[in-house]
């Protein structure tokens, strides 16, 4: 792995500077700056406040839990949106902020999550303007719900 992300509504980010993170996890308290892997991006593209659930199959996943969630296709990455958001991820801009992984370490491979101790300096952005079509740039399956907590309650219990 060499490249890095971080997804954000602020296209003004010159030089991401460690920070306390907003909430602890895996036991993690110190500042850092936070970036995902690629394999995990997908599930950033959206505005931030935006809930969702997200999921895919991973080695030890069950068939009986493929299919009922994420159906027959072995290799489907889900993200579920309530419907309100719809227009909100249509109109909301966001940047997606590229760095080398050089001074990272993983936090949570599972996760995609990687932290840097120093001040991270970005090599390239892209600015994204409809996050839907984002999305439909990528191999994930898309579902739009009126409300999340049947398909997390379903999602946490099961091998996914």
């Amino acid at each position: 792995m060499t490249e890095l992300y971080h997804v954000s509504e602020n296209g003004e980010i010159d030089a991401f500077e460690p920070r306390p993170p907003p909430s602890i996890v895996n036991g993690h308290t110190d500042p850092c700056v936070w970036a995902i892997d690629q394999k995990h991006l997908v599930n950033y593209l959206l505005p931030r406040d935006c809930p969702r659930v997200t999921c895919y199959a991973k080695a030890d996943t069950t068939v009986n839990d493929q299919i009922k969630i994420l159906g027959e296709e072995t290799d489907r990455h889900l993200i579920a949106i309530e419907s309100g958001w719809l227009q909100r991820c249509q109109e909301t801009s966001i940047w997606i902020y590229q760095f080398s992984a050089d001074h990272f370490k993983s936090l949570d491979e599972g996760a995609g999550y990687y932290t840097s101790d120093q001040t991270v300096i970005p090599h390239s952005k892209k600015h994204i303007t409809d996050c839907i079509l984002e999305l439909q740039k990528h191999p994930v399956e898309l579902r739009m719900l009126p409300n999340l907590w049947t398909l997390r309650d379903t999602v946490v219990e099961s091998t996914l």
